[in-house]
């Protein structure tokens, strides 16, 4: 049995936000007081160290239900299948439907209930959910998907990731810059052996890392108690480039397919600066140089959309989107992420 990912699709909001539109917000420290230096030199910093030119924000009439149907909807059409004949649709996101201007999240019904509504699936035996995983819940849905078809509960699961972040930032803090919006999907489905998904990984770490990523007040601490997405991002890098690279490779061992084998890796864009320190580790572990263009990348131009952003890539490189990048059928590729929980996971799969 080969179980493939047999269409994609993604929604790429329209409204492109530069570095230099923050460049007269009121960042601070965590403790409330002003940055020694003007935002000129945050905003340079930070692109040195994120890669991040500019990100693309949700127009206000679309919630992340509503571009989550968007990219479901060319992912089904790129699968050619009968949207009756999903067995499941699993949603990967961590803040739910988040209107502009409120900060409240909307989770009743479960995106994934609203996208089913918004394809107008009459078909009552196609379960929809909803699936919370930190920045890796698209992939991991992509797990449990395969794990379905498997099992022979299912033969056809949609999977989607999507996330509207720009809606939960703290406009002080300067981390609000990494944060943006978008939405990736998949049909995932049993083939006669077009694609496969060789082998997968998942870890969740809860001893000292449960709260790099957390709800936390606001820096502007005198005028605002309404709690935001925070994170301390130097015990993330560390996390991350400690461990991940050992699941990737892990991941790939197990599927028997060697390095050299490998001609992608689509890891979740979190930090241009941690993903390549991922990547020269991850090779490192095969006393191997990174082969040039082996990462594809997408965060310069539309930031750190959490669960999105490996289903985005992904479909971008496939239609060709991304300058210099493509795949072709039988190409292994590796896909990769970390995030809020701590999680992290891999898959490994040939095209």
């Amino acid at each position: 049995m080969s179980i493939a990912i047999t269409g994609t699709g993604s929604y790429i909001p329209s409204l492109v936000v530069p570095n230099d539109e923050f460049g007269g917000h009121n960042f601070l420290n965590a403790d409330g007081s002003p940055f020694a230096h003007d935002n000129a030199v945050i905003i340079h910093k930070f692109k040195g160290i994120t890669g991040i030119e500019e990100r693309r924000y949700a127009e206000k009439s679309l919630n992340t239900s509503d571009i989550g149907f968007l990219a479901a909807e060319k992912a089904i059409t790129d699968a050619g299948i009968d949207k009756e004949t999903i067995d499941y649709i699993i949603f990967a996101h961590n803040f739910g439907d988040v209107s502009p201007g409120n900060i409240q999240s909307d989770t009743l019904p479960s995106l994934a209930t609203r996208v089913k509504q918004h394809l107008r699936i009459k078909n009552p035996a196609c379960v929809a959910y909803d699936l919370i995983f930190g920045c890796p819940g698209w992939i991991q849905g992509v797990i449990q998907a395969n794990a379905f078809i498997k099992s022979g509960i299912a033969k056809k699961c949609l999977v989607i990731g999507g996330e509207t972040l720009s809606r939960i930032v703290d406009p002080h803090d300067r981390d609000s810059m990494i944060y943006s919006d978008g939405a990736g999907a998949a049909i995932i489905e049993q083939t006669d052996g077009a694609g496969e998904l060789l082998s997968h990984s998942s870890a969740t770490y809860t001893q000292e890392e449960a709260y790099f990523l957390f709800f936390g007040k606001s820096y502007n601490q005198l005028k605002d108690d309404t709690k935001y997405i925070k994170m301390f991002g130097r015990k993330i890098y560390e996390f991350a480039v400690t461990h991940v690279p050992q699941a990737m490779k892990d991941c790939l061992d197990e599927s028997g397919e060697g390095i050299n084998d490998l001609k992608k890796i689509f890891i979740h864009q979190a930090n241009e600066k941690m993903d390549e320190a991922i990547i020269k580790r991850f090779y490192g572990l095969y006393d191997q140089e990174v082969p040039n263009d082996i990462m594809p990348m997408s965060i310069g131009k539309l930031g750190n959309s959490s669960v999105a952003t490996v289903p985005t890539l992904f479909d971008l490189v496939l239609n060709g989107k991304i300058e210099n990048q493509e795949v072709q059928k039988g190409d292994v590729v590796i896909f990769a992420s970390v995030g809020a929980g701590m999680n992290i996971n891999a898959m490994v799969y040939r095209v």
